[in-house]
């Protein structure tokens, strides 16, 4: 019979004892975790802020990988947010709904995946809440410094604009469907773009710096990413051949494609989950190291306003990415 501890085996402060070391002091923490808030300093006057939950078999499966890969996920889709702002990410809170028979050495483990890329960008985690339940869930939410820069938001898009991209565009659907057919052996690095994805954390600062009119992060999938962009402005965003856009994305998915009888296509189109930065940019501006074109802004003309067409055409009602409601 195993002897593991589990999180009934504590009370919540021999808990928080047994995983607080092992959390991150962010370079902006003044006050750290213990006690009733955290301090950060905000040298910029300003701060942004961005909260996500992830819900055991809904968004993440106990079984498909380690605490920490859930802890890295947790982490990276909300310092992606910040990014998207043009900001830099400073400071998280992370809260846990662990049903009492969850291993401690799991929940060890989830912290330091949190470590594990908060740590390196000088990102703190500074406190949380804990509570039990049927399910493990875990709600983070960041802080960030834009630094002096202006918020990029999405309404800002022009007719005219360029639609650029950084970091990747399927691979992260592609992983989680090979998980899901049993076929996770195929591409290791597909499974680890789903289970532990990288954002282009970089490319948001850069991309402010750079001018961009509109960004955001690309967690839905494009075309309904790429959607609430056209909508926030008024516009139509109209992108190139996913042939002609993106055909590195393309091949790095054939061997999933094939071993799943999934279309490529619709993981570059749909899958969420990567975490790259889709921004608009002046034509008379050369795109931030790491951004492809994707496609151009038009005005909305003749077409309604919000709309995404692929090549000059409408992309179909299959293709809508992920909705949380319907899945």
């Amino acid at each position: 019979m195993s002897t593991a501890r589990v999180v009934a085996d504590l009370s919540e402060d021999e808990l928080i004892a047994s995983f607080v070391q092992l959390l991150p002091r962010g370079t902006r923490t003044v006050v750290p975790t213990g006690d009733d808030a955290a301090v950060v300093a905000a040298p910029d006057g300003r701060f942004c802020v961005s909260t996500d939950v992830l819900v055991e078999n809904r968004h993440f499966r106990l079984e498909w990988g380690r605490g920490s890969d859930v802890g890295w996920r947790a982490a990276a889709q909300n310092l992606a947010d910040i990014a998207a702002m043009g900001a830099e990410a400073t400071s998280l809170v992370a809260s846990l709904v662990l049903p009492p028979q969850t291993p401690l050495a799991w929940v060890h483990d989830l912290c330091r995946g949190l470590a594990e890329i908060c740590r390196p960008l000088g990102v703190g985690v500074d406190g949380g809440d804990l509570s039990g339940g049927t399910e493990v869930v875990i709600a983070v939410t960041v802080h960030g410094d834009l630094a002096g820069r202006s918020p990029v938001l999405r309404s800002g898009a022009r007719p005219g604009d360029v639609l650029a991209h950084a970091g990747t565009l399927g691979r992260a659907a592609a992983g989680y469907a090979l998980l899901a057919s049993g076929h996770e052996d195929v591409d290791e690095e597909l499974v680890a773009a789903f289970l532990r994805p990288v954002p282009a954390l970089e490319a948001g600062p850069a991309a402010a710096d750079a001018g961009a009119t509109a960004l955001m992060d690309v967690s839905d999938g494009l075309l309904r990413d790429a959607g609430r962009i056209a909508r926030a402005s008024g516009v139509v965003l109209d992108l190139d051949p996913v042939g002609d856009a993106v055909p590195a994305d393309l091949a790095a998915l054939a061997g999933a494609a094939g071993a799943t009888g999934a279309d490529p296509v619709a993981w570059v189109l749909t899958g969420g989950e990567d975490h790259g930065m889709l921004g608009t940019f002046p034509p008379d501006v050369p795109l931030p190291a790491g951004f492809r074109r994707l496609g151009t802004v038009r005005a909305a003309g003749h077409e309604a306003a919000g709309r995404v067409l692929l090549g000059g055409q409408a992309p179909g009602e299959a293709s809508t990415g992920w909705d949380h409601f319907r899945g």
